[in-house]
């Protein structure tokens, strides 16, 4: 039978017992539910697996319509079976209640003669499959990987299964697809709810430590030392915040005692010292705050002129004389601007007015603040007055008026005594603490001074030695260059009078040549020895151990290179071993000790260097 014959399928489902439903050419469904201008046959003519285009999720089909629309099943061909749909007029096969988590699906109802293979080749489009467990008796549980897999799977509930081409009644079945509870799934399932309530509890955690006030420092335990250090720190205006809440807890924890008593009492009192301080910041608070104010009200009422001369030259503008030459337009927009910069005036000066009425408010605040006492006071002693004499009258009146004057004037003088009194309290006070002050100041200036003048002292006796070692260096110097001068013109008159010598010997033919070269060369031999005895006596002993040792391991050096090394090549390993010494220092040391090293000169032209080497066995075998 050939597999692209519509007439052979439409035989089969009857047959079958069934409607012949999704032929070519055939709309299963409404054209909003398919796809346009999809094929159901394309699958057989192109050799191309078949797939459900109803399937959710596999990208041929919007998702699944609303429950009330009936979707029309089609048939699905497999390489080795094919799925016939139901007839829509059944109603559709039931489900029990999904578990949570649900990965796994029973399937029953499974042609006798299927496979493991089939059923994989089956379901394996609706995702992946992770297990299948059959069962002898026509059915199996299969677990995909995800859940939504499974809702795919639930679609081919209530298929008729026909293995290939056959109608044996084993090789076709009607499948029940269902959900299944699986320990796995269930399992899976809560570990994933107790990963989210973790990383929930986390997420919560972390809000409250966030919105969470900082915590207050811990604060030290009471000792003398501690005492002392917080009696400082109170003294100290940018630590006394800090210092005031350890004085509190160590309070309210009970650490005063006997013992104890005077030094917390200092500390109150130098506490009770910052009140003062406190009182004169707020003042200079207020002070810039009625400064802030004025400035303001100053700006303001500057800024109202200017508005009010903005007015004057609008309404000047609306004038008949200039009015008249202006374009409609021009005219419009004239208006409108007056009318705003009218509205700006008015809203202007209406917060200039109430910022004066603020002001005339509390100066009558203040003002009142002080009469209530007094007419308080009056008004009682009226009273009592007006209770002892009964009816009053004219005399009683005048007297009563003369009472309460008398009491009032008595009251006024006793309060100005006591505003007195406090005023002196306060100016001796003032005078203590700038006399405090001012000895502090003259104090701390007087200590400043002494170890300024310390410091310069100190500074010029270093100047002072440096150059007086400088010049006792110099004066060593110039001694010895005296010497070899003395020397070298001792040696320049020997040398002219052995010329003299020769020149006479020449001229009487006295002498032969070999004795003429015989005094060359003792001329020679002593500028030698004369250089020689200057350079022993430039050559100074060693200054260190630290010389000793370098000498030590350049003369170990060169005796291992017999044929001698350049200066870098000694440099580079000396600094092995000292990084901070440089080639010039190793150079003056070798140029030091002439009997010990000595410099040749190799090579030719552009590959001439220069060589030290150790000579200092040479002068012992010559010897």
């Amino acid at each position: 039978m050939s597999v692209t014959d519509p007439t052979a399928w439409a035989t089969a489902m009857n047959n079958l017992g069934m409607v012949p439903v999704g032929l070519p050419g055939q709309q299963l469904v409404s054209d909003s539910i398919c796809v346009p201008g999809f094929d159901p046959s394309l699958n057989m003519m192109t050799g191309i697996t078949p797939i459900n285009p109803m399937i959710p999720g596999l990208g041929l089909v919007p998702p699944p319509p609303p429950t009330e629309v009936a979707v029309v099943k089609e048939i699905i061909h497999c390489k080795s079976c094919t799925l016939f749909p139901q007839n829509p007029n059944l109603p559709p096969p039931s489900t029990r209640e999904r578990p949570p988590g649900c990965k796994t699906v029973f399937v029953g109802g499974l042609p006798e003669n299927a496979t493991e293979e089939i059923i994989q080749e089956v379901f394996e489009q609706c995702g992946d499959i992770t297990a299948i467990r059959k069962s002898k008796k026509n059915f199996c549980h299969i677990r995909f990987a995800e859940e939504f897999m499974v809702d795919k799977a639930i679609y081919l509930s209530g298929y008729r299964m026909r293995l290939g081409s056959s109608t044996d009644k084993k090789d076709s079945g009607r499948l029940h697809v269902d959900f299944a509870q699986a320990r796995d799934d269930f399992y899976e399932w809560e570990c994933k709810q107790r990963m989210r309530a973790r990383e929930e509890r986390h997420r919560r955690k972390l809000e409250e430590d966030r919105l969470r006030p900082p915590s207050p420092p811990a604060i030290m335990h009471y000792s003398e030392h501690e005492a002392a250090l917080l009696a400082e720190k109170l003294k100290d205006d940018s630590k006394f915040s800090e210092a005031i809440t350890v004085l509190l807890s160590w309070i309210e924890r009970g650490e005063v005692n006997r013992r104890s008593a005077n030094q917390f009492y200092s500390m109150v009192q130098s506490a009770n010292s910052h009140v003062r301080r406190l009182m004169n910041e707020k003042a200079t608070h207020e002070q810039e705050m009625e400064e802030a104010k004025e400035n303001f009200k100053n700006a303001l009422t500057g800024i109202l002129t200017q508005f009010e001369q903005i007015v004057a030259v609008f309404n000047a503008s609306t004038r008949q004389k200039a009015w008249d030459h202006f374009s409609k337009a021009q005219r419009k927009n004239i208006d409108i601007w007056r009318k705003h910069s009218e509205e700006l005036r008015n809203a202007q000066s209406e917060q200039l007015m109430g910022i004066r009425r603020e002001e005339e408010m509390e100066m009558s605040d203040d003002e009142n603040c002080d009469s209530p006492t007094k007419k308080m006071r009056v008004d009682e002693s009226e009273a009592t007055v007006e209770g002892c004499l009964g009816e009053p009258t004219s005399r009683s009146l005048h007297s009563v008026a003369l009472a309460a004057q008398a009491y009032a004037l008595k009251e006024e003088n006793d309060s100005l005594r006591w505003q007195l009194d406090a005023y002196r309290n306060e100016v001796e006070l003032l005078k203590q603490e700038k006399e405090q002050l001012f000895r502090t100041e003259d104090n701390l200036t007087k200590d400043q001074q002494l170890q300024f003048l310390q410091q310069t002292m100190q500074g010029m006796q270093q100047q002072l030695l440096t150059i007086q070692e400088e010049l006792n260096n110099k004066k060593s110097e110039l001694e010895q260059a005296k010497e070899e001068q003395s020397h070298t013109q001792a040696l320049l008159k020997v040398l002219q009078e052995q010329l003299k010598g020769t020149k006479e010997l020449v001229e009487t033919n006295g002498h032969s040549h070999e004795d003429a070269n015989e005094m060359n060369v003792l001329t020679v031999a002593l500028v030698n020895q004369d250089r020689e005895n200057n350079t022993e006596k430039r050559s100074q002993g060693l200054k260190s151990e630290k010389e000793a040792l370098l000498i030590g391991i350049i003369s170990t050096f060169l005796h291992v290179h017999p044929f001698g090394a350049n200066i870098e090549y000694l440099w580079s390993y000396m600094q092995q071993l000292d990084s901070k010494i440089s080639a010039n220092e190793i150079e003056m040391l070798l140029m030091r000790l002439p009997r010990m090293f000595k410099q040749e000169f190799t090579g030719v032209g552009a590959t001439l260097e220069k060589r030290w080497k150790l000579c200092a066995f040479e002068g012992i075998k010559t010897t």
